[in-house]
């Protein structure tokens, strides 16, 4: 009887100090946990999520159905609008529970974003289809504390490690007491492996530690609190503990096997051909008596440019760099280069199969060539062209209103919105839409003619104004030019295997190279089939200076800025523009800011008008080319831009923006067919440079 005092007292005492300490909690009631959600506003994605658990043993981890949320997340406010949440609570006792939510879209926006989503997964299946896929392994994981980043935390410290330096340890044990405050909790280890302590500023981080840090912007930054090295290569764990997949994309793959397929059958004619490219852009072939036309071969090809330089170099490059490392600035610069090719052979085709009226307006794009070129082979190819002109004019319309309209105008007012003592700049989206709207419309309604007068201008000068302010931080460390190169070199064969190994850096490169320059998508041969030109391939020719100066220039520079700039080593948790945005400001100072906003504000705007024109091309092919259904077009993309810049419609403009890189499956399907005849052409064409039949003007 005293013996069972006596444990009954130690339980006791045992249960109230450990009590204390909400890391060991113990709880013998029933495990369960409730879940809270609430609608934050009328907007879109704004879902507040939290659970609380009841009962069973402190402390809980978290598994949500989200792999950007952590283990450690009670609570979440970003979920979308007709999503289910399910959430795994798990005690330290490794009991669980289960709860889930769900609840229905209640605005108008809500309701539209919600029934696009649909779309955008159907759509995202067929274009991102993995043709070959495996679990990503690593060699070891790196230890960063979770909400490191919380304004509201202002004592965020490391109390003690639990485990030593060079312990073995395994995959969710315990190996530090992290403090928050008067609030203590555990932090685990990810995978079984040696743990090793990091190191700030030289010194191991300790007991009483910050886990933060002042990054260059000023801002708090998380600490590399320290590794685990993993005897062999082990799976490498979202935040929410799944494991990260590399695929192959099926679209990168048509995009990339299509460029080696027209660079090899076109003789690497990008390579050769480019001096003869820069001279009909100087006009020394244009025969001004002859040409039918709109635009020169300088306006077709700033036109061009106009859609494919912008966000895509500022952000798509960043992008490539904070998940696959410099090494995929390398696999850009490829792709660029063999997406020269791609260019060539959809630019010729869309001068050769253009339609002029007789008031001199041209019609040109895939939806002609598609339609034209493959009839004249007779028997099933003219109706497999007929499908693919309206497929094609289909995604060509909705890529317009989306990627090439709604996107740029928001990028645009959301770059302007983040400028330092701006931020009530953020209230005006509907009053910028307008002001967009009426911009562009000054422009597109006069025609190809007159946007091509405006992007004549406008390209030159935005290019120039990021070009100089690149070259200007890469002046600043022009002693470092080899090691950068040698960085993006080296990176590119040896990445870090964190982000899927030299397969998943070689794909992102790709990637975010397609995205950039729209090579093989069907974009720019509907702004090059309205050049001054009764030479075809004068105009592909042209065509293949597009990828050099939007991803192998470029592209180049931005990732040269980051790598300079430290950003590379050390993003900050920054992603995107505002990676881009931070490495100029680091080293400019925040006056880039403004350059750089303005910069991205010209390059929206140019690019909307240039897409507004491939979209009035596809509409009208669809809908007939008169001026009534032109003019029904131009009040969509107008009404559109306002609601781009305005309202927040994710799922729409994902799908929209999607339907662009959908382009290039009819087009190169197309372009594979009609490649002997564009080859035959090439070779008559140069025949006749070489014989003097062509003859400069100039």
């Amino acid at each position: 009887m005293k013996l069972a005092k006596v444990v009954f007292i130690f339980f006791m005492l045992s249960n109230f100090l450990y009590g204390q300490d909400e890391t060991i909690t113990n709880d013998n009631s029933l495990f369960t946990a409730d879940i809270e959600l609430e609608d934050v506003s009328q907007a879109i994605d704004d879902i507040s999520v939290k659970v609380t658990p009841k009962g069973g043993r402190k402390p809980y981890k978290y598994i949500w159905n989200n792999e950007n949320i952590s283990i450690y997340n009670s609570s979440y406010t970003g979920w979308s609008e007709g999503d289910s949440v399910k959430v795994i609570v798990i005690d330290a006792n490794d009991d669980s529970v289960e709860v889930k939510g769900y609840i229905k879209p209640n605005s108008f926006s809500e309701y539209v974003n919600n029934a696009m989503k649909p779309a955008v997964e159907h759509l995202q299946n067929i274009l991102f289809a993995s043709v070959w896929s495996d679990t990503v392994s690593v060699d070891e994981y790196v230890l960063k504390a979770p909400f490191a980043l919380d304004a509201e935390k202002k004592d965020y410290r490391l109390k003690k490690w639990v485990k030593k330096n060079g312990e073995k340890v395994k995959h969710l044990e315990v190996i530090a007491i992290l403090k928050d405050g008067d609030r203590e909790f555990p932090f685990y280890a990810i995978g079984d492996g040696t743990l090793q302590y990091g190191k700030h500023d030289g010194e191991i981080i300790s007991s009483n530690d910050l886990v933060y840090f002042t990054n260059k912007r000023g801002n708090r930054s998380e600490k590399k609190l320290g590794v685990i090295n993993y005897d062999s290569p082990q799976p490498f764990y979202f935040k929410n503990l799944t494991n990260k997949s590399q695929g192959i994309p099926l679209i990168v793959v048509w995009l990339v096997c299509g460029a080696l397929f027209f660079t090899f059958r076109m003789k690497f004619v990008q390579f050769w051909g480019v001096r003869h490219a820069i001279e009909l852009v100087q006009g020394k072939f244009d025969d001004p008596t002859k040409e039918a036309g709109e635009v020169t071969h300088f306006q077709a090809l700033v036109t061009a440019l106009s859609a494919t330089v912008g966000l895509g170099n500022i952000a798509g490059v960043a992008i490539a760099i904070s998940m696959g490392g410099p090494g995929a600035t390398f696999w850009m610069i490829l792709a660029g280069l063999i997406g020269m090719a791609s260019k060539f052979v959809e630019c010729t085709l869309g001068v050769k199969y253009r339609h002029i009226k007789e008031d001199g307006e041209v019609f040109g794009g895939p939806m002609y060539y598609l339609s034209r070129g493959l009839s004249r082979r007779g028997g099933g190819f003219k109706q497999l062209g007929k499908i693919l002109a309206i497929l094609f004019a289909i995604l060509c319309v909705g890529g317009s209103l989306g990627g090439g309209n709604m996107f740029q105008a928001n990028q645009a007012f959301n770059q302007l919105a983040e400028i330092p003592g701006w931020e009530g700049f953020a209230a005006y989206g509907l009053y910028f839409g307008i002001a967009m709207a009426i911009l562009v419309g000054v422009v597109i309604i006069g025609g190809i003619k007159s946007i091509a007068k405006v992007t004549d201008k406008i390209v030159p000068a935005m290019v120039a104004i990021y070009v100089i302010s690149a070259l200007t931080i890469i002046g600043f460390n022009y002693d470092n030019l080899g090691h950068g190169f040698n960085t993006i070199f080296t990176g590119a064969f040896s990445p870090d295997a964190i982000y899927g190994g030299f397969i998943g850096v070689l794909i992102l490169g790709f990637q975010r190279a397609a995205f950039s320059n729209e090579a093989g998508v069907g974009s720019a041969p509907i702004a090059h089939s309205a050049a001054k030109t009764e030479e075809p391939v004068s105009e592909g020719i042209v065509a293949v200076l597009e990828p050099f100066i939007d991803t192998v220039v470029v592209c180049t520079m931005t990732a040269l800025v980051i790598i300079f700039t430290g950003y590379a080593q050390d993003p900050e948790g920054l992603e995107g523009a505002a990676l881009t945005s931070a490495a100029f400001s680091s080293s400019l100072g925040d006056w880039s800011l403004y350059v750089l906003s303005f910069a991205v504000v010209l390059f929206a705007f140019s690019t909307m008008i240039s897409w507004s024109y491939y979209g009035l091309k596809a509409w009208t092919y669809v809908f007939g080319e008169t001026k009534t259904a032109g003019l029904v077009y131009k009040s969509i993309f107008l009404i559109f831009v306002v609601i781009g810049s305005s309202v927040g419609l994710g799922a729409v403009i994902d799908f929209s923006d999607l339907m662009i890189l959908g382009m290039a499956f009819p087009n190169i399907l197309g372009l594979l067919i009609m490649s002997g005849e564009v080859k035959n052409d090439m070779i008559d064409y140069f025949s006749r440079i070489k014989s003097g039949a062509i003859k400069k003007f100039k």
